[in-house]
């Protein structure tokens, strides 16, 4: 059963310590997503072993016509969908077992803070977030792995009470600071 104050790990290391290709990974999805430390990317991973676990159960559930597997897989689909891992709820469980880290990584609420442009880059977004200035659906999160759910994302701001609320205020991302990195966005992919 185990203490109620110390709660379990979330993640699982990795078997290798010191293997130099999967360290070279971490470190540059570490700087691409503004991670706190590996635990975040481990933490993460987990979570895909699991949800590509249960897929891999269901899938062999099917092909047994198991009528209680059919509803689980549209459960798990539609629950992947809601968290925006999934482009429609017709996906089917090979759509599933194809999810990346990245998928997972894309959705969290540090990501897409960044990606609307509230923040000039992923460790000020995470500073943000950790601060208590951005709210979403006028609740304020201060936990910057949240999983940001679909119908969220149009309703994620800063707070109200926050100073960054002002457009005045020198943190903010100016919107020609946002028009011109898009402009050279463009001009690197083109």
């Amino acid at each position: 059963m185990g203490d109620p104050k110390f709660s379990r790990k979330k993640y699982e290391r990795p078997s290798h310590p010191w293997d130099g290709e999967r360290i070279k990974k971490e470190n540059e999805t570490l700087k691409t997503y503004g991670l706190k430390n590996k635990k975040e990317i481990w933490r993460v991973q987990s979570l895909l072993r699991n949800i590509r676990g249960q897929a891999r159960d269901l899938n062999s559930r099917l092909r047994s016509k198991d009528i209680l597997a059919e509803k689980e897989s549209k459960a798990l689909i539609g629950k992947l969908y809601k968290w925006g891992m999934l482009e429609s709820t017709s996906a089917t469980m090979d759509d599933v077992l194809s999810l990346s880290l990245e998928d997972l990584l894309k959705r969290r609420l540090q990501t897409i803070v960044f990606s609307k442009g509230l923040a000039n880059s992923q460790k000020q977004a995470r500073q943000f977030i950790t601060h208590m200035h951005i709210t979403v659906n006028d609740r304020i999160i201060n936990i910057p792995s949240y999983i940001v759910k679909k119908e969220e994302e149009d309703k994620i701001d800063f707070s109200i009470s926050s100073p960054l609320y002002s457009q005045d205020h020198p943190a903010r991302v100016k919107k020609e600071t946002m028009a011109t990195k898009k402009e050279q966005k463009v001009v690197t992919n083109g």
